[in-house]
Formats: structure tokens, C-alpha cells, sequence
């Protein structure tokens, strides 16, 4: 049986996003970070690892796959979208928001979209 292992980014800067989704997830270097690539892993242990590699493809602006950030509720919603802005994330005005939304658009320094759950409500 297959698991997955690692979600792979596009990113143009290694470095920059190595350290945004560090800070963001709690990931560390699974090794030293190389100018072309690096795998982030879990601090607290086991996990799904994110792996950066330079990329020269432009950012979609409607990607195909993109990550999704459980939080527990509305508020931890709202405090962890402050916390990332902070990081360096951005927020999207995103056009395809259902009336009854539970998450919210975000982009990486690079700007790979994301989204941010609001899983209290699901």
C-alpha cells in the first residue's frame, strides 16, 4: 500500500520558502538546505514531509492542487491567517468563494495558494 510521502512545491526561492513553511508548519531541514532544494519535516515527529524545489513555472492562478491548513475553529482560523500574513503569506481575493465559505485563500512568499480550514464548522 502507498502513502504519501512528501508534497512537493515549485518555489523560485529555496531559501525563502524553506523558511516560511518551517515557520509556518513547525518543519525543520531533513537536511541541509541546498540553493535548488530542501525536504521539511515535522519537528514533533512523524508527518507528511514538504519538499521546496526552484522551479522557473509561472504560478497558477487557479492551481490544480494546492494545500489545506486544518485549524479547530473560527477564532483559530483568524489567528493563524495573522500569524502566516506575518510569516509573509498574502492574502487572495479569491473570485471562486462558495457563499458559505470555510476557509480562506492565502498565497506562500512565492505565491502558491493555499487554504486555511475552519474545521469546526464541517
Amino acid at each position: 500500500m502507498l502513502t504519501v510521502g512528501s508534497v512537493v512545491l515549485g518555489v523560485s526561492d529555496v531559501r525563502r520558502a524553506a523558511a516560511f513553511w518551517g515557520a509556518a508548519l513547525g518543519y525543520v531541514p531533513r537536511e541541509e538546505i541546498e540553493d535548488d532544494w530542501a525536504v521539511l519535516v515535522p519537528a514533533a515527529g512523524h508527518g507528511v514531509q514538504v519538499a521546496l524545489g526552484r522551479s522557473g513555472t509561472p504560478v497558477q492562478e487557479h492551481p490544480r492542487i494546492h494545500l489545506d491548513l486544518y485549524a479547530g475553529d473560527a477564532a483559530d482560523q483568524a489567528a493563524e491567517v495573522e500569524r502566516l500574513v506575518s510569516l509573509g503569506a498574502r492574502r487572495v481575493d479569491w473570485d471562486l468563494y462558495p457563499d458559505d465559505a470555510d476557509f480562506l485563500v492565502l498565497a506562500d512568499p512565492d505565491g502558491n495558494i493555499f487554504c486555511v480550514i475552519d474545521t469546526g464548522r464541517q
